[in-house]
């Protein structure tokens, strides 16, 4: 579970990939830059997971990755989208936790903690973002702002 756990953060990171040039081919330079943090941010989860598997004497597993969508209606349908994908690794995550649990793997479930607190911080940024696009609806201006803000993201500092 773990190795396909590794893969759904492996499409996460292609999914924002193509929505980050997606924005970019939009001139959304600040959206596209908030999206290429959450590349890295995927990566990092997909590493994390990785080191972990070779820590515990398993196998890393990498599987061939579904192409990711290259399309959006506008930048609320990305955001929905990237709310969507995060719910589904939520429910990943939640999973895996339920594994170990019942297979009384209290290493894996330690583990996996950062990651359920992480899902709970990722759904909460999305969300926070789709109700400013919800207020800004069409308005070029707000819209502008909310570009520079997203621009200023920076990659949060990774703990084990």
């Amino acid at each position: 579970m773990l190795n396909e756990q590794i893969n759904k953060e492996l499409y996460s990171a292609n999914l924002y990939l193509s929505i980050a040039s997606y924005f970019t081919e939009q001139e959304m330079t600040g959206f596209a830059h908030f999206f290429l943090i959450q590349v890295q941010e995927e990566q990092l989860h997909a590493m994390k997971q990785f080191k972990y598997i070779h820590d515990v004497g398993g196998r890393v597993k990498i599987s061939k990755l579904e192409a990711p969508p290259h399309t959006f209606k506008n930048p609320k349908n990305a955001f929905e989208f990237t709310l969507e994908q995060e719910r589904l690794t939520t429910k990943s995550i939640n999973n895996l936790v339920k594994q170990a649990v019942s297979e009384n793997d209290y290493a894996t479930h330690t583990f996996l903690q950062w990651f359920v607190t992480e899902q709970v911080e990722e759904e909460s940024l999305i969300n926070t973002i789709l109700k400013k696009l919800e207020w800004v609806g069409d308005n070029p201006s707000a819209l502008y702002l909310l570009n520079e803000e997203l621009a200023k993201r920076t990659l949060p500092k990774q703990t084990t």
